[in-house]
């Protein structure tokens, strides 16, 4: 494995070294799918290194998953305790936490299952620290709460940089990239909107993936490393939020040099909490609960009043078939049509069909054959 990462050290300080270029474009971008390539080769091997060890196996439960990821001994096990009155395991030292603890999180109507997983370490993605077994519980979450303490703040960055080694791309958008492989022809390039990307770029990229003819369809913008990642066809999308916790054991100044740092480092306001006295627990599960993009339907039955105790969660850009899937696997294909009161119509009982998109606190009739 030394061997493997050491080449990709050389190839990180070369591209590192070459200034960004029309003349460079086309070499960089064959190193960095090349440097892609050997990442992904060597996080494989890692997972499947070990001889049989167990991993975790975590049921989802819940209108959504989330996972604690920090370094050893931020205080995950005690932030999950007091969210969720689980009783995971809390201690001073490093590595407390030596499986998977899951809890329960209701908040505005959602059932949120967090978990609780042993402190990533530097090298996770390569395997280090049972990085393999971590990685993969993050890979299968809906959003992940990156945990870091007031005196190593800077773990962050190696936080990011191991999801991002992983295959895990966090708080952006997945690109708009369709590649269609063909057996002749050559690469044509088709973008809808500006595309800063030339048809050189493309195909040496495409080149170190062994790829020689294809259609590739580009909607918006998209960078070198966009289109590598859509070739790889391995990535994962995450929300995520940062919570900076144990404020309670700095003085304001320095609390405010660190939200003010990392917001300029990140783009997002970090969450200065302390699990220990409880500290902006609240605005914590508010923040959650917004990062996971959730809506409330509230249904109505055919005869009789919308329920409007208890909402159905739903995350934003549902449609009715998706309420549909999640009631019973018989209304999909029994849906004749639906009556929408809400925000998401133009008018108050309107009826619609089956692929209408929801909006937040939208009432629902659902009219299926008897």
């Amino acid at each position: 494995m030394a061997g493997i990462e050491d080449q990709i050290k050389e190839i990180e300080d070369e591209i590192q070294n070459t200034v960004y270029n029309k003349a460079t474009s086309k070499h960089i971008g064959r190193l960095k799918a090349k440097l892609a390539k050997m990442k992904e080769d060597a996080v494989n091997r890692a997972m499947k290194a070990g001889g049989g060890g167990e991993g975790y196996a975590v049921k989802k439960s819940g209108d959504a998953t989330v996972v604690l990821v920090g370094f050893p001994s931020t205080g995950k096990s005690t932030l999950l305790n007091v969210l969720t009155g689980t009783e995971s395991e809390t201690g001073a030292y490093a590595f407390t936490t030596l499986t998977v603890v899951p809890g329960a999180l209701e908040h505005k109507g959602a059932k949120i299952q967090l978990l609780d997983i042993p402190g990533l370490i530097a090298g996770a993605a390569m395997g280090k620290g049972r990085g393999k077994e971590v990685i993969a519980v993050v890979r299968n979450a809906d959003m992940i709460v990156l945990l870091v303490d007031v005196f190593n703040e800077k773990h962050v960055d190696v936080l990011f940089r191991e999801l991002y080694d992983a295959g895990i791309r966090v708080n952006v958008p997945r690109p708009d990239i369709t590649i269609k492989k063909t057996s002749r022809g050559g690469v044509r390039l088709n973008a809808v909107g500006s595309l800063d990307l030339d048809i050189e770029e493309v195909r040496s990229i495409l080149t170190e993936n062994r790829i020689a003819s294809a259609d590739i369809l580009i909607r918006g913008n998209a960078t070198q490393d966009d289109l590598i990642d859509a070739i790889m066809g391995s990535r994962v999308y995450v929300p995520a939020i940062i919570a900076v916790n144990k404020v309670d054991l700095i003085d304001e100044a320095d609390r405010k040099k660190i939200e003010e740092d990392l917001t300029e480092r990140f783009g997002q306001n970090p969450l200065m909490i302390s699990a220990a006295t409880g500290y902006h627990m609240e605005e914590l599960k508010d923040a959650v609960y917004d990062a996971l993009g959730f809506i409330r339907i509230f249904l109505k039955p055919q005869s009789g009043p919308a329920d409007l105790d208890e909402p159905l969660i739903m995350r934003t850009g549902s449609k009715i078939e998706d309420v549909c899937r999640k009631l019973h696997r018989d209304f999909v294909d029994k849906f004749r049509y639906a009556r929408i009161w809400g925000t998401s119509v133009k008018h108050e009982a309107q009826r619609v069909g089956i692929a209408h998109s929801l909006a937040d606190e939208d009432i629902l009739q659902i009219i299926i054959e008897r």
